[in-house]
């Protein structure tokens, strides 16, 4: 609600004191010979009222409402309350997108996991761990052996799904929260945090191996999957929804339930998963509490840290390898 107007209008203590009953010269609304004026509009006269404040409104600033008219002040607050119920999240975080947005972020990720699925069963890889042995897995996949001479793999591999139900439910948690991430903090955050968790969670795999010894079967183990770098996303969720001062308690379970198949569930590339999401709760605070007053710059100098660092990490696994290439194995 605005201020309520100074004397300098004249008018107002008059119209005021009239409108709800009280006597005086200037009368008011309903007062008997009075006459009533539009709130911003101080010499018009005014006989209706705004059905949300009650002040008197002209023609002119009457705007049209589900049950009568609204004066210009309630009815801009009103368009602004239900674009941050549509997800639009700028007040919050500087940043998102404007309410009603679509997601074609996240549409274009999911799109690109079930391509890549398709083409899975298109061109089918044999089970023989070679790195240029044809099928789509077999090129995509996160061999640390085969990273090492094809550093692509750590990107790639976060596209690549083993069977119908691992992609299901991957795509499943991507709309859950991608949707919600990629109105809240926008499309090229959103974008950048995905990447860089799921580059980090191979990059995790690939240090594993580097800590193994040289005979180890981490170094033909294949792995693939987007959970690394939706566990980066869950990780960010939990600061965007607290930010927000939302309930947390729902995507804490969700973690926690998560985390702990992590452990205890079979065939599970835990690397990729704990370095997702600890790389996700590291930028997702960024992303959640910079200063708005200097949002952009410090999340894009929050990004480049990050990118930095984990392509650093990958380089040195890669440095750190025993071998080069799967026929030194």
């Amino acid at each position: 609600m605005s201020d309520q107007p100074s004397g300098d209008y004249g008018t107002w203590g008059s119209v005021t004191s009239g409108a709800w009953g009280a006597s005086g010269s200037g009368g008011g609304y309903g007062a008997q010979g009075g006459g009533s004026f539009c709130y911003r509009h101080p010499g018009r006269a005014a006989y209706v009222r705004c059905q949300h404040c009650g002040r008197t409104i002209c023609p002119e600033c009457q705007v049209p409402a589900p049950v009568g008219v609204q004066c210009v002040d309630c009815a801009n607050a009103a368009r602004a309350a239900q674009a941050a119920r549509a997800g639009g999240f700028g007040s919050a975080f500087g940043a998102g997108l404007r309410g009603g947005s679509r997601p074609y972020v996240t549409f274009t990720l999911i799109g690109l996991c079930v391509l890549v699925f398709i083409a899975e069963y298109l061109i089918p890889s044999n089970n023989i761990v070679a790195c240029s042995s044809g099928g789509t897995e077999n090129f995509l996949e996160m061999i640390p052996v085969c990273a090492v001479s094809q550093p692509w793999r750590f990107l790639t591999s976060n596209f690549i799904h083993y069977g119908f139900l691992h992609i299901l439910f991957n795509m499943w948690a991507l709309w859950a929260v991608g949707v919600f991430l990629e109105r809240a903090l926008g499309r090229w955050r959103y974008l950048a945090l995905y990447v860089i968790c799921g580059i980090a969670g191979s990059a995790l795999t690939m240090a594993c191996a580097d800590l193994s010894s040289s005979t180890s079967t981490a170094w033909i183990t294949a792995s693939g999957g987007a959970s690394g770098a939706i566990f980066g996303l869950f990780g960010a969720t939990v600061w965007v929804v607290k930010r927000l001062g939302q309930n947390l308690r729902g995507i804490l379970l969700v973690v926690v339930i998560n985390v702990v198949y992590t452990f205890v569930g079979t065939n599970i590339a835990w690397q990729a998963h704990v370095g997702g999401l600890v790389v996700g709760l590291a930028l997702g605070a960024v992303y959640a509490f910079a200063p708005r007053s200097h949002y952009r710059a410090v999340t894009v100098a929050a990004t480049v840290v990050a990118a930095v660092l984990i392509v650093g990490v990958s380089a040195w696994s890669i440095e750190a390898a025993p071998f080069h290439s799967i026929a030194e194995v």
